[in-house]
């Protein structure tokens, strides 16, 4: 019996190729091509750019020009969600907007002063000149308008008209003013105000009346003084009032929460105010006062004498400063009654002579106008609930007991204090005491994999682990053991050496085995027989190596032995 013995031997690639059997070879096939698809796909995801936005909150007719501008320039592009925004690669933001600009684009952006820049060309008209000043007043209008916070953008037009040399033919300038708002915003009273100053200062001899402003909708803002109001004062008369209420709705919640604690304590406040205008005007006459407190308005004396009449002394003295006197006091009385003063008049009748006197004194009057002040309070209602108390038994339950009427009639007296309470007012306090209903806090156990935060983790690191892991897959299930059977090297058994030796030596005379010591043992026998043959294999390599060499290359080739 002959041993086999192996014979290592180092073929090259292509002889290791072929010596796989079909099923391999395929399987290494495709496992090549999915590891350097692999690697490719990985190499593009990992360099793939950076989008930035270029420009957002275009208008369709700016955002349609501008795509068309990057297709020509061959620029990639990408819309963000909703289309709101125009994304590019991030290296090329800067360059993209600096060539956009270049061209005027987007068109959408206000223009101001900065037009009378280009305007002084040959051959420009004074209307061109005229236009071009009244467009660029009216960019920088509308810049100033946008720069408010509730305003998204805004259109200004003047109508500024021709002046002449006839004053009475000249066109007051007038403006209208369209403002488009943010979502949730609204402009107050104030602003519009400021917006109408605004407009009314930038252009010479502009009523503020004559400026119109305007919402998206179409509904007007501005209202003229004249039109007393309207919406927006009804709007601001609702403001104030909602301010009244809350403040005495907190006043109430800081003095009830520090006694039944935070939470346990809901108040609302109804104010009802007067908003009318009114106006008295009162006159007050005084009686007459006494003649020496009485001011003297105007004073008339008339005398004159009778020299004919009997009784009538005629005028004597040295005419001088010693008969030149003024005439003594009026013996006339003021308040005096009726009979009294016909009896003056008949003694001063019974002397010849006739003197009037006309005295007018100052009436006393008093006029007093009242005004009447807006958002005085008519009436304050006021509701409050308080939840029962807590208390806790000695073995540590907690249970809700309700308040005691005296105290509930503290908390009462407390609130009329703190509003202000007035019976002639007609005022109202409705304090109550009931259990409040818990609110059940449902508490949802989410497991750590379905958290919002690991979702977005595993999203991410989806792709690369996926692609390391898939890319893994295939190096091992299909290139590796490909690879492990080529690896090893291929190997000669001497049987086979032995066989070819055979078929060799075929030819020539069998020699007779000569028996050994031992040789009646069939084990020592068969050792024997194997030692021999491989010194013969040894002995022949010796001898002729070229054969040997020619055996195992047919051998390798699977060629028939000669």
């Amino acid at each position: 019996m002959t041993a086999a013995i192996a014979i290592p031997v180092n073929p090259t690639l292509a002889q290791r190729l072929a010596g796989l059997d079909q099923a391999q070879k395929i399987r290494l096939g495709i496992g090549v091509i999915l590891f350097v698809a692999i690697g490719v796909i990985g190499l593009v995801m990992g360099r793939q750019a950076e989008w930035r936005v270029l420009y957002a909150n275009l208008a369709d007719k700016d955002g349609g020009a501008i795509v068309t501008q990057l297709t020509q320039m061959n620029v990639p592009y990408q819309y963000a969600a909703g289309g709101g925004a125009i994304l590019v690669p991030a290296n090329m933001v800067y360059d993209t907007r600096l060539k956009l600009a270049s061209q005027g684009l987007p068109k959408g952006a206000v223009t101001g002063f900065e037009l009378m820049d280009t305007a002084n060309r040959f051959g420009m008209t004074q209307f061109q000149e005229r236009l071009t000043f009244q467009r660029g007043l009216e960019g920088e209008l509308t810049r100033s308008i946008q720069a408010l916070s509730s305003v998204q953008s805004a259109r200004v037009h003047l109508a500024l008209p021709n002046q002449n040399g006839f004053f009475r033919d000249q066109q007051k300038p007038s403006a209208s003013v369209l403002v488009s708002l943010n979502a949730g915003r609204s402009l107050d009273r104030s602003q519009l105000a400021g917006i109408v100053h605004l407009v009314s200062s930038s252009v010479p001899e502009m009523d503020p009346k004559a400026v119109s402003v305007l919402d998206d909708s179409g509904k007007l803002l501005s209202t003229p003084p004249e039109a007393g109001g309207g919406l927006g004062a009804d709007a601001q008369q609702l403001q104030y009032v909602q301010q009244i209420e809350q403040l005495y709705s907190s006043r109430i919640l800081d003095i009830l929460e520090p006694v039944v604690g935070r939470q346990n304590v809901r108040a609302q406040v109804t104010a009802e105010l007067d908003f009318s205008q009114t106006e008295s005007t009162s006159e007050l006459f005084k009686p007459n006062q006494t003649p020496d407190a009485t001011a003297i308005r105007s004073q008339q004396l008339l005398e004159s004498s009778n020299a004919g009449g009997s009784g009538a002394a005629p005028p004597t003295g040295v005419p001088g400063a010693t008969t030149n006197q003024p005439p003594g006091p009026s013996a006339a009385t003021i308040n005096g009654s009726p009979q009294a003063m016909a009896a003056a008049g008949a003694a001063s009748g019974a002397n010849g002579g006739r003197r009037e006197s006309i005295i007018n004194y100052e009436v006393d009057k008093t006029v007093r106008v009242v005004r009447g002040g807006t958002g005085m309070i008519k009436r304050i209602s006021a509701a409050v609930v308080i939840n029962h108390q807590s208390s806790v038994d000695a073995k540590g339950k907690t249970t809700t007991v309700a308040i005691s009427e005296p105290q509930l009639e503290k908390m009462t007296a407390l609130v009329r204090e703190t509003i202000g309470f007035s019976k002639d007012r007609g005022d109202s306090v409705n304090v109550m005491n009931a259990p409040f209903a818990a609110d059940k806090v449902v508490v949802v156990n989410t497991a750590f994999w379905q958290q919002p935060e690991v979702m977005d983790w595993a999203r991410t690191l989806a792709w690369p682990l996926g692609t390391l892991m898939f890319g893994a897959l295939v190096l091992l299930g299909a290139v590796r053991p490909a690879l492990k059977v080529m690896a090893q090297p291929i190997q000669v058994s001497d049987a086979g050496l032995t066989g070819q030796l055979d078929a060799i030596e075929s030819e020539e005379p069998a020699r007779p085995l000569l028996t050994g010591p031992g040789a009646g043992s069939s084990q020592a026998t068969e050792m024997t027989a194997g030692e021999l043959a491989l010194e013969e294999a040894r002995k022949l390599t010796r001898d002729n190596p070229a054969a040997v060499a020619n055996i195992v290359k047919t051998w390798i080739n699977g060629e028939a032995p000669a």
